[in-house]
């Protein structure tokens, strides 16, 4: 059965990650992101690691993607800024073939990665989200706190900066 989720998965998340891309309205290429993003949660649940499928729904199909819309909303785009450019086309195949091309370099490679401490059986008896919450208070609480101290002091550089009055602009003009 797991084969034919996955061939559903990987098939429907192929289809949205073309539509996001090729089509000409930014509100549908938002629709077709958010399928794309629930698919491959999809695959991260059958790949046993539902602590990566949770926080692919929560931040990006949830919390990114809705600031793609907001932003999309704001700027109002002319409908003949919105429309792929045919030369762009070109670009996209060779993308494709460059991407085709590096899969079939890694698969062929024998790169079998570097083997953790914890075996497979040890983290299925102890659960996929206590195994990373463990490591990550225990091994790397240190650069945890790091990055948390760094994103506290961008979100309060934010509200410094959007509540300054009068700040110049990038010319150097007046508000």
């Amino acid at each position: 059965m797991v084969p034919v989720f996955f061939a559903y998965f990987a098939g429907v998340s192929v289809v949205a990650g073309i539509l996001t891309v090729a089509l000409r309205n930014p509100v549908h290429c938002g629709i077709a992101l958010l399928a794309l993003l629930g698919h491959i949660a999809g695959l991260f649940v059958l790949l046993h690691a539902e602590f990566l499928a949770a926080v692919q729904v929560i931040i990006y199909a949830g919390a990114i993607l809705i600031l793609y819309l907001f932003v999309l909303m704001l700027l109002n785009l002319k409908t003949e800024e919105r429309y792929l450019h045919r030369r762009y086309a070109w670009y996209m195949i060779g993308a494709g073939a460059v991407a085709v091309e590096l899969v079939l370099l890694l698969l062929t490679s024998g790169y079998t990665g570097i083997k953790g401490e914890a075996t497979a059986e040890a983290v299925a008896k102890i659960g996929n989200s206590t195994a990373i919450g463990v490591l990550m208070f225990s091994d790397y609480l240190l650069p945890f706190e790091i990055v948390g101290v760094f994103l506290l002091g961008a979100i309060v550089g934010a509200i410094v900066l959007a509540k300054t009055p009068g700040r110049a602009d990038l010319s150097g003009e007046e508000r």
